[in-house]
């Protein structure tokens, strides 16, 4: 099984992911470490990527969730995936399962506001939730609440988990 941690810029996909795949015993892979240098150099000079620019990166991600998949082995992948076309893109079997983790402007912007050394410009917050499409109810995505802190977010992913973790590769 992939599980993919979704949403804005902020919202703490990278902390909840590695406390998921600690808490699993899985593998985890940061979206991030996928995008080109010259993607990054724009996302640090304030500058929105185009879905073309963004094409590559997602491309990769499905390749790495392909062979995660092919090799049998269970990984947390976190990735913004704001629009629904990126996670149809991104859903390539039933073993896929999207958490999306929902907050208000002014939450991620505080913990926008306290994260150091990413490249990722607070400026450009207000265009990820402009670009966001959140997730249908009835989707299959767990929608997780922001705004408590990550050990309790990430036992709460894990439970919402439990009942579809027995078809997780062993």
């Amino acid at each position: 099984m992939i599980v993919i941690v979704f949403g804005v810029s902020g919202a703490g996909k990278t902390t909840l992911g590695r406390l998921l795949a600690k808490n699993l015993g899985w593998k985890f892979h940061e979206a991030d470490d996928f995008h080109s240098l010259e993607n990054m150099d724009k996302m640090e000079k304030g500058v929105p990527l185009t879905d073309e620019e963004r094409q590559p990166w997602l491309q990769s991600l499905r390749q790495l969730i392909e062979r995660r998949l092919v090799a049998k082995e269970n990984a947390v992948v976190t990735c913004s995936a704001l629009k629904k076309s990126y996670r149809r893109y991104l859903r390539v079997s039933e073993e896929i399962k999207f958490v999306y983790l929902r907050g208000t402007y002014e939450l991620v912007a505080k913990q926008l506001r306290h994260r150091r050394g990413h490249f990722m410009k607070p400026d450009l917050l207000q265009n990820q939730f402009d670009t966001l499409e959140e997730p249908a109810a009835g989707d299959g995505t767990i929608v997780i609440q922001l705004g408590r802190p990550p050990q309790e977010l990430a036992e709460e992913i894990k439970a919402a988990l439990e009942p579809l973790l027995t078809r997780a590769i062993p």
